[in-house]
C-alpha cells in the first residue's frame, strides 16, 4: 500500500511539473511601452479632433498585425502601434468620434505562447486578464468576440467605418484577381463589407497624415537615434570597398554594425549597387533573385541607399563612393553638380512652403543638361517615420517635427553614369536640421572616408 502511494505520489508530481513547470509570460515581462500613455493619449485624441474638424462621423477602425512571426521578429502595423504603442497581435483599435473614446477588440489569450503539446515551452500569455496593459497603456481591452456584435448594431444604424486606406483617395478593397497580396487594412474591409451589411466606408488617410506627419521630441530623440546608426554602418562598409568584392559582402558589413550598434531590423533591403547595377531603382535590381551580388571593379561608382530601424522607426541615407578611392573627373563633376543641388534644396527648407515649392525650386536649378536624368513626381524625397513611406499630404505646408529626406538623384543611361545622394532632414522653428550631417557627402570627403 505504501509503495502504491509513492508511486502515484511521484506520478501526480511528474504530471503537475510537466505542464506547471514554467509560468505563464506576462506581457511587459517580454516588450516595453516605447512612449507614455499620455503621448499615446494625445495622438488619439489628435486624429479625433481632425476626424471631426473634417466633418466626419462614425467609428474609426484600426487593424493590428496577424498573430505569428515566419522566421522574423514580430513587427507591429504602423497605425496600430503609433495609437497604442502595443505589439497585441490579432487586435482592432476602435475610436468612437461621438462618445470619443478609445477601445481595443483583443484575444482573450496570445497564441504565439501557445502549444499544447509543448506546454513547457509555450507557457502561455494572457492578455484580456492583464491588467498592466491598461494601466501603461491608458487603453480599455474588450474580447474580440464583441468586435462583431459592436459592427452588428453599427451596421443596423447605416453607420461610417472610417479606414486609413494607406494613400488619399476612394476607400480600396481587396482585389478580385486570381493572384494578389491583399494588405491587412484590404482584408479588415473585406470581412466588414461581408458580415456587416449597412456599414459605409470612407477613408480618414488624410486624418491620419495630418497627425503623423508631426514627429514629437520623443519621436525626434529615436530618429536621431536610427540615423545615426545607419550613419555608423555606412562608414563602416565604406572602408572596405575595393575591386574584387562583390555588393553582398558590403550588405554583410553594413548590416552587421546595424546590430553592432542597437538597429533591430533592416528598415528596407539594403540597397548596394555598382557599375551598371547603379543605373536602376531598387525595385528594377529586387526583381532578380541574384541580381545584387555583383562584383566590384575600379573605374566604377558604388552607391548605398540603405537604412536600419530602431524601436520601430526608420532611417534612410545615400552616398556615391569610388570604388578605387578616386573618383574620376566626370564622376567628380556629376556628383558635385547633385550635391550641390540638395544643398540648395536644404538650405531653402523652411516652415510654411510646400512640397510642390521644393519641386518648383529644384526643378529651376538643375541645369539644362541634367533635367532629363533627374526627375521626381512631388519633390525629391519622401518622410520618414514609422516607415520609409509615411504618410504625406502632398499640398501640407512645412511644419517644425516634420521628417523627410532630401535625395536629388542623377540616373544617366547615356554615358552609363549615376550618382546619389540622400540626407534626412529635421523642420525646426526656422529652417532645418540635417539628421544625416556627420557622413560625409562632397567628392573630397568621401574619398577620405574611404581611403584605403
Amino acid at each position: 500500500m505504501k509503495f502504491n502511494i509513492l508511486v502515484l505520489a511521484a506520478a501526480f508530481s511528474f504530471s503537475f511539473n510537466l505542464y506547471t513547470q514554467t509560468p505563464e509570460q506576462l506581457y511587459f515581462e517580454w516588450t516595453e511601452m516605447p512612449f507614455s500613455k499620455e503621448e499615446l493619449a494625445i495622438r488619439r485624441t489628435k486624429l479625433t479632433r481632425d476626424l471631426l474638424d473634417s466633418g466626419k462621423t462614425g467609428l474609426a477602425i484600426i487593424p493590428s498585425k496577424d498573430g505569428f512571426s515566419f522566421g522574423e521578429t514580430f513587427r507591429q502595423l504602423d497605425d496600430f502601434y503609433y495609437f497604442t504603442g502595443l505589439e497585441l497581435p490579432n487586435s482592432i483599435l476602435v475610436l468612437d468620434l461621438t462618445n470619443q473614446t478609445s477601445m481595443i477588440f483583443a484575444p482573450q489569450r496570445d497564441l504565439r505562447f501557445e502549444s499544447a503539446s509543448r506546454p513547457n515551452d509555450f507557457p502561455g500569455r494572457p492578455l484580456l486578464t492583464d491588467s498592466e496593459i491598461t494601466l501603461r497603456s491608458g487603453l480599455t481591452l474588450q474580447d474580440i468576440s464583441e468586435f462583431s456584435d459592436l459592427m452588428d448594431g453599427k451596421a443596423s444604424e447605416g453607420a461610417i467605418a472610417l479606414i486609413d486606406n494607406g494613400q488619399a483617395g476612394e476607400i480600396g478593397f481587396a482585389s478580385k484577381d486570381y493572384i494578389s497580396s491583399p494588405t491587412p487594412v484590404q482584408t479588415l474591409l473585406n470581412a466588414l463589407q461581408t458580415n456587416h451589411k449597412g456599414l459605409k466606408f470612407q477613408n480618414m488617410y488624410e486624418s491620419v497624415a495630418r497627425v503623423r506627419m508631426i514627429k514629437s521630441p520623443q519621436e525626434i530623440e529615436i530618429m536621431r537615434k536610427s540615423t545615426a546608426i545607419n550613419i555608423e554602418g555606412i562608414k563602416t562598409a565604406a572602408k572596405m570597398i575595393k575591386a574584387g568584392i562583390d555588393e553582398r559582402y558590403l550588405e554583410g558589413i553594413l548590416e552587421g554594425n546595424y546590430k553592432v550598434n542597437g538597429a533591430h531590423r533592416l528598415a528596407f533591403g539594403s540597397i548596394i549597387k555598382s557599375g551598371p547595377n547603379s543605373l536602376w531603382p531598387w525595385r528594377i535590381l529586387a526583381t532578380h533573385y541574384n541580381r545584387r551580388n555583383r562584383v566590384l571593379s575600379n573605374g566604377e561608382l558604388v552607391i548605398f541607399d540603405v537604412g536600419c530601424e530602431y524601436k520601430n522607426y526608420v532611417s534612410d541615407v545615400g552616398r556615391t563612393f569610388p570604388v578605387s578611392g578616386k573618383f574620376t573627373d566626370i564622376q567628380r563633376k556629376i556628383l558635385t553638380m547633385e550635391v550641390g543641388i540638395a544643398d540648395q534644396i536644404i538650405d531653402y527648407i523652411e516652415p510654411g512652403i510646400t512640397f510642390a515649392n521644393i519641386k518648383e525650386l529644384t526643378d529651376s536649378i538643375i541645369p539644362h543638361h541634367a533635367k532629363k536624368y533627374m526627375q521626381v513626381g512631388l519633390f525629391f524625397g519622401h518622410h520618414l517615420g514609422l516607415s520609409t513611406s509615411d504618410p504625406k499630404l502632398a499640398d501640407a505646408k512645412l511644419q517644425p517635427g516634420m521628417i523627410f529626406t532630401v535625395e536629388p538623384w542623377y540616373y544617366n543611361h547615356d554615358d552609363q553614369i549615376s550618382v546619389f545622394t540622400e540626407d534626412v532632414v529635421l523642420v525646426t522653428e526656422d529652417g532645418c536640421e540635417v539628421l544625416s550631417k556627420d557622413l560625409p557627402r562632397t567628392p573630397e570627403d568621401l574619398e577620405k572616408l574611404i581611403k584605403k
